[in-house]
């Protein structure tokens, strides 16, 4: 049914000059993910616990593999949304693994939220809290291409 209200397995990454955003979003908007399935990379999953007080499963940090581990739960169909306030000033040591999610965020048609303002339009919008029917794209010919390419 396409209105049904629904769960949404949402993961929560920051960098370490954006985690203090991160956190008071989430603070701020703690009533509407109270009720999803947050996932998150290390030391902001951490803080997230301690500053929400409910469930937050923590993966590792994204330098030690926690964004491939966001990335492979996205490609698996485990992952509706990322909200993820990477620092667009400073470069990351593991700017590959963050190149990785964002495009693997974009290969299956994940919503993500780079910033406040992003964040704030998906959450509140009406195909948020409904099951919405999102295109997962189907690679199938993609796929059968490179097999007969062999």
């Amino acid at each position: 049914m396409q209105n049904e209200p629904l769960m949404r397995n949402i993961a929560l990454v920051a960098h370490d000059n954006m985690k203090g955003n991160l956190v008071g979003w989430c603070k701020h908007n703690r009533e509407i993910l109270v009720g999803h399935n947050l996932y998150a990379t290390g030391t902001t999953g951490d803080l997230l616990i301690k500053t929400l007080g409910f469930r937050v499963t923590c993966l590792q940090s994204g330098p030690l593999g926690g964004d491939q581990q966001i990335g492979a739960r996205i490609a698996d169909g485990l992952i509706d949304l990322l909200i993820f306030f990477w620092d667009p000033l400073l470069q990351q040591p593991h700017d590959p693994d963050v190149k990785a999610l964002l495009r693997i965020a974009v290969v299956w048609n994940i919503p993500v939220a780079c910033d406040l303002t992003t964040a704030d339009y998906i959450i509140t919008s009406p195909l948020f809290a409904i099951k919405h029917l999102g295109v997962r794209p189907n690679f199938k010919t993609y796929l059968n291409r490179n097999i007969e390419n062999k």
